[in-house]
């Protein structure tokens, strides 16, 4: 009777200790981060005015700190962080005017940051340029940079990118509400209220569909990122249902993972004053927490197999974070040839690729410990031109699509 007791036991508790993809669990990484709620300074919403010259931040995504004047012609805006220690990614959104049509030099100050955003403007926040390169010129030190502007009654925005707040990507995804593959909805609420977004892509029943998951805008200013992962979508929505690859696969998509973030004009955290790509072990922050059990959730529900993980990032230079060869996923080979066949496809040189294993706790290997899944983080240029990001956004989609209806 004790060998028997024993023996369920023991089965009972081999079977207690295999890992259940639709159970969301907590998990150890090599190089841990504490990711408990840290406070943050909250910039002041106000309109500056001196003399003829006005600036404001009161818009969403805005980021001005303080606006002064250094002499007759030039005026500083200052920008400053939520929080500290943080990457340097200095973003900065405000509208500048003048009662009399005036030219005027504006000095970017970032009290102990340094310039990375090339300035765009735009006079109505949703058509932007460049601004000239002949009107940018960095400080001495090249911490800071001055701007010079013709100035006139009708608002000028400036912004380190093309500002995509939340309204702005809740109207981009509305654009697709009526298409029979697009099921919208979201995943919860970020602590000031505002949706977490969320778009189910399947032709027909998803049951049983291996799944590819897709998000995007954990960093606010990581803008060039986003404009990849609504090229990627949008060809999946247009192409997917003729090809026959959402007749196969499901697709979950979370396209703007830090709302809060963004439209605080925050340079990368949320209102926890945390990085979210750093909370994917313990989920301390209600937006990971929230998405994460969204997702298994959704695979649970749908008796899906979550194979594939892709987050949408923004940096210095295009790159690929992989798993090397350390790390056995679902897909073996599935990287490799989706790589080469981009790189092929747009004729470069180096697909910039940089493998790593399992070290930090962030999405791509959240993944991988959740649901044994490839886990891919694609990055974009900050100064990557927009023809070309939505060009490799379109191949991406493309190549995936078709390697993944082989492997399945």
């Amino acid at each position: 009777m004790k060998k028997l007791l024993f023996f369920i036991f023991s089965v009972f508790l081999f079977f207690s200790c295999q890992h259940n993809p639709y159970k969301l669990k907590t998990y150890k990484f090599p190089k841990p981060v504490d990711t408990t709620t840290r406070p943050i300074e909250y910039q002041v919403k106000k309109t500056y005015e001196i003399g003829d010259v006005s600036a404001t931040n009161e818009f969403p995504s805005a980021r001005l700190n303080d606006f002064t004047q250094i002499d007759d012609s030039t005026f500083q805006a200052t920008i400053n962080a939520e929080n500290v220690p943080i990457n340097t990614s200095p973003w900065y959104a405000f509208k500048i005017w003048s009662k009399q049509t005036k030219s005027v030099y504006l000095k970017l100050y970032y009290v102990v940051h340094r310039h990375r955003y090339f300035p765009k403007i735009s006079y109505d926040g949703d058509n932007w340029e460049r601004l000239d390169s002949t009107r940018i010129t960095l400080t001495p030190d090249s911490l800071h940079a001055i701007l010079k502007l013709d100035l006139t009654q009708k608002p000028l925005w400036i912004a380190g990118q093309e500002i995509q707040d939340h309204r702005r990507v809740g109207e981009w995804m509305n654009q697709w509400k009526a298409n029979p593959v697009v099921t919208l909805g979201d995943a919860g609420e970020s602590v000031q209220g505002r949706k977490m977004f969320f778009m189910d892509l399947s032709k027909g029943n998803h049951k049983n569909k291996p799944t590819v998951v897709v998000i995007s805008r954990q960093h606010p200013p990581e803008v060039t990122g986003y404009f990849a992962m609504q090229a990627f979508i949008e060809t999946i929505i247009e192409k997917g249902a003729i090809n026959g690859f959402l007749d196969k696969y499901r697709v979950l998509v979370y396209p703007m993972m830090n709302p809060d973030g963004v439209d605080l004009g925050h340079f990368r955290h949320n209102t926890g004053g945390i990085d979210l790509n750093r909370d994917w072990a313990k989920y301390n922050q209600p937006e990971i927490k929230q998405v994460t059990t969204h997702i298994v959730k959704e695979a649970k529900e749908g008796e899906n197999e979550i194979v594939l993980g892709l987050d949408f990032h923004s940096t210095h230079y295009d790159v690929y974070y992989t798993f090397d060869d350390s790390v056995e996923r679902k897909l073996p080979g599935f990287t490799k040839e989706w790589l080469s066949q981009i790189e092929k496809e747009l004729e470069l040189v180096d697909i910039n690729e940089q493998p790593s294993g399992l070290n930090q706790p962030i999405s791509k290997g959240w993944f991988f410990k959740q649901f044994g899944a490839e886990g891919i983080v694609y990055e974009i240029g900050d100064s990557t031109p927009r023809d070309f990001i939505k060009r490799k956004g379109e191949v991406s989609a493309v190549s995936m699509m078709d390697i993944l209806k082989k492997m399945r």
